[in-house]
């Protein structure tokens, strides 16, 4: 990432250190991850301790240390989901796009995880990418619904 997309963002901000997480959090939404020198940048712009940023960055999952998909992929495995076949259904993602949960293709296109609920069990089990919400799905409809991201 460019360092004068950060310094803008930050800018935005007013370089308010209060601002903290929500200048991570736009950087991670540009980025889709922060890299070592944007960290960097932000401790230096915002004049808070770099390891205090790494602590943040590193306790909330929101945020990413590697390089992410252009698509994020979450599949539940919560008990609702994961009795209405969820396994099945992580299975033919796996197929589909060639990776395991935690891990990103290498033409960074997908990043999977595996989420315990995403809040909406009586649709299980449930796909969400990119923020989309993918319920009742059978492994037929998992492929089908992956062949619109490709």
């Amino acid at each position: 990432m460019e360092i004068e997309k950060v310094d803008k963002i930050i800018d935005k901000h007013n370089g308010q250190a209060s601002s903290l997480l929500q200048i991570l959090l736009d950087i991670q939404k540009e980025n889709n991850w922060l890299p070592k020198e944007v960290i960097a940048r932000v401790s230096e712009r915002l004049e808070v301790p770099l390891n205090r940023i790494q602590h943040i960055v590193t306790f909330y999952k929101a945020f990413s240390l590697v390089p992410k998909g252009r698509h994020q992929v979450h599949l539940c495995v919560g008990t609702a989901c994961h009795v209405r076949g969820a396994t099945r259904i992580l299975d033919t993602v796996e197929e589909a796009i060639g990776i395991k949960p935690g891990e990103t293709d290498l033409d960074l296109k997908y990043s999977l995880e595996t989420v315990n609920c995403l809040g909406c069990c009586a649709l299980g089990p449930v796909v969400e990418i990119d923020g989309k919400v993918h319920g009742k799905m059978t492994p037929v409809k998992t492929s089908e619904v992956l062949k619109l991201y490709e």
